[in-house]
């Protein structure tokens, strides 16, 4: 086993813990690995120690639940602390002012979002020439989005994790890897996915990290290199077809999250948005998707 494996099998243990205890000798058993060769082998491929990714994960996950929990469904800050892994309300305040300058009370979201948004607007091809992606106002949808509601049933897929996916083509050269990989074991024409656990919102572009994934029944593969594994359950979700450029995708997104989700009844889930490809990925070019953006919901 690779280390690469070996530290997916470790990343992949924390997304879907991410409000549990996460212990160094939990996460370093989960990688076959011994605490302290885990420790260098995880700061050498990911960045930062094993700590310091799960804190940035539980922070993270606490900015999203504070942009998007308002009105009576409004959620603490000590219901958010618990939720997202701390241990306590006073151990997460400590954790967010040492990243973030100010107590949570302090923290001014909006702005936060404002600021990354732009951010992920100037990666948008074309955006200085005034494409169609301006924030919509709330209650406005000029792209007659549509909302459908799905039960998805639990799927395993195979994926290849991208670290950096805003700069250059690293996602497109590992799209066409993942389908070489693909053809081999008779997967290519399964639902392909695009997925991050990171709101680009919320999180530094530098440190999302997108999933390139297929559809794959658990036993018809076994995870071997930067090939991973990962189990989701099942789930509902809110889904919006897109045929356009990444311009209307993210509109879709910020429609779906700005004005259908405060007026739905729902909440978002615990799990990553997805891209769910109508056919293969970039088969239509980088230029133009064809896919349903899904949003997993739960009743608030």
């Amino acid at each position: 086993m690779t280390y690469v494996e070996r530290i997916n099998l470790a990343i992949d243990h924390v997304v879907s813990r991410l409000g549990e205890p996460l212990r160094l000798v939990e996460l370093s058993r989960a990688a076959s690995l011994s605490p302290f060769h885990f420790h260098r082998v995880f700061q050498m491929l990911v960045g930062v120690t094993p700590a310091e990714y799960v804190k940035r994960l539980r922070l993270d996950k606490a900015l999203f639940m504070m942009s998007h929990s308002r009105g009576a469904r409004r959620s603490s800050l000590t219901t958010i602390a618990l939720t997202c892994g701390f241990s306590s309300s006073s151990d997460f305040s400590r954790s967010f002012k040492q990243r973030f300058g100010v107590a949570p009370s302090a923290f001014d979201i909006k702005g936060w979002r404002d600021t990354h948004a732009a951010e992920l607007q100037a990666m948008v091809p074309g955006s200085a020439e005034g494409q169609h992606l301006g924030r919509l106002p709330a209650g406005q949808n000029p792209d007659g989005f549509r909302v459908r509601i799905r039960d998805l049933p639990a799927r395993t897929v195979a994926y290849i994790r991208v670290r950096d996916p805003y700069k250059g083509d690293a996602v497109v050269e590992a799209v066409h890897r993942l389908i070489t990989w693909a053809e081999r074991h008779s997967l290519a024409d399964g639902q392909w996915l695009g997925y991050q656990w990171e709101n680009p919102e919320i999180t530094p572009l530098e440190h999302c990290v997108y999933h390139i994934a297929v559809e794959a029944p658990t036993g018809r593969f076994t995870p071997k290199g930067e090939i991973g594994r990962f189990s989701f359950p099942p789930m509902v979700v809110a889904q919006v077809e897109v045929r356009g450029g990444i311009d209307l995708e993210l509109r879709a997104l910020q429609w779906m999250f700005g004005t259908w989700l405060p007026r739905s009844g729902y909440v978002p889930d615990d799990h990553p948005c997805f891209e769910a490809f109508i056919g293969r990925p970039f088969a239509h070019g980088t230029e133009h998707f064809e896919l349903h953006a899904q949003l997993p919901v739960r009743r608030g």
